[in-house]
């Protein structure tokens, strides 16, 4: 949330992680109650962001091998369609001048990739001015953000939209002005140069349902626990879970909206558990309170069920401890690097894919023990592709 910009900032928890998922909420989305209407297996109807197409494309990504450097998955690319930008080469001499239009730092994950773009930026001397504006999860911020950029001289504008409709006029004001760059969460135009994101939300939730549906008998009971309804990569998130869970005879007995909030899950897992008796299997749109889910379960008495988490070192370091059935896709962090990549390319005439799509990785039993970084903070990102980075691992809060 499932799922970009960039200045030191202090971890931020609870209701923050709402703030940059708050608008463009869909009419198909479930209600906060979580209760169905009938259709599916108690799962609701489906969301308006939904497309067969593109669910499909992603499922199909998620098998390709990328193109690129083995070990900067940050650089690689899935089925790349490279296109000319010979018109936005820089002409005049002198340094770079970036910029970054973020949707905020709201939430551990977004903190993370703050520091890998800006340690990404320093390695580049080519940039000599990197401004970056935050909008703090406010759609009319980040809008008076982008056109304050436009008028900075930028050489070129990275954008992380705070949510994908709102923000889609803004985006195309830039673009008629500065080269753009889109990243993470996307918008609804194509005019930005390339458009930077993994595989995508259906390929998260769909790994993670799968799971479920591997590792709970039929007719068993889920929890699905989701952040909040209206961005794109959360939407499809769970409109991929909804396809599998829907043909797999499992029972979703809830759909939960916890607003990123660790004591607003634990509560709504003991109401669930209440209500319910025991729950099978847990599903989670964003592992950001996974553990409070897991908490939830061992303070009512209850074995935890195989649960879905994310690739967040307190949840892998649970998991490990805990000996949970458990697996974590990753929306990885290692994208913020990326952004600032193909802005250079850009600006020197490069060719780049118009929808630069790279690899997921997803952490499993096999893989759990690679990712699980000792000495990091409990907040901290597995895939940040941040090791071999100048600071690393003290400026990212670890020890050395």
């Amino acid at each position: 949330m499932a799922r970009h910009a960039l200045a030191p900032v202090t971890v931020l928890l609870g209701a923050a992680l709402l703030a940059g998922c708050t608008s463009d909420a869909p009419p198909g989305a479930p209600a906060a109650s979580g209760s169905a209407d009938g259709t599916g297996s108690g799962t609701g109807k489906q969301s308006k962001f939904f497309d067969r197409a593109e669910y499909e494309r992603q499922l199909a990504l998620a098998d390709e091998t990328p193109q690129g450097p083995a070990d900067k998955p940050w650089e690689q690319m899935l089925s790349p369609e490279l296109i000319d930008t010979t018109q936005y080469k820089k002409k005049s001499p002198g340094s770079v001048h970036l910029c970054f239009s973020n949707a905020g730092v709201f939430n551990p994950w977004r903190q993370v990739g703050l520091k890998n773009m800006q340690a990404e930026a320093a390695l580049h001397k080519e940039i000599g001015e990197f401004t970056v504006l935050d909008a703090q999860g406010k759609d009319d911020k980040q809008i008076s953000d982008i056109q304050e950029l436009t008028g900075k001289g930028c050489d070129a504008l990275i954008v992380s939209p705070n949510t994908t409709a709102t923000l889609t006029p803004a985006v195309e004001q830039a673009c008629a002005k500065v080269p753009v760059i889109v990243f993470d969460r996307g918008v609804e135009t194509d005019c930005a140069v390339t458009f930077i994101n993994p595989i995508g939300g259906y390929g998260y939730g769909a790994v993670a349902a799968d799971f479920l549906v591997e590792q709970v008998k039929p007719k068993g009971k889920i929890l699905a626990l989701r952040i909040s309804p209206g961005v794109d990569v959360l939407e499809t998130r769970w409109s991929a879970a909804k396809v599998a869970f829907d043909k797999s005879g499992l029972d979703v007995v809830d759909v939960k909206f916890t607003d990123g909030d660790p004591a607003r899950t634990k509560s709504i897992v003991s109401d669930v558990l209440t209500r319910n008796g025991d729950i099978d299997g847990v599903w989670m749109d964003s592992g950001a309170t996974a553990v409070a889910a897991v908490e939830a379960f061992e303070d009512a008495g209850k074995d935890v069920p195989p649960i879905t988490g994310e690739d967040q070192q307190d949840f892998l370091q649970a998991w490990k401890e805990k000996k949970l059935t458990a697996i974590a896709p990753s929306y990885p962090t290692f994208q913020w690097r990326t952004p600032v990549i193909a802005a250079l390319r850009i600006l020197g005439g490069q060719q780049v894919p118009k929808e630069w799509k790279l690899p997921q990785p997803t952490v499993t039993q096999d893989t759990l023990d690679q990712y699980l970084k000792p000495g990091m903070p409990p907040l901290h990102y597995a895939m940040c592709g941040c090791e071999k980075l100048p600071g690393f691992p003290k400026k990212w809060g670890g020890k050395e």
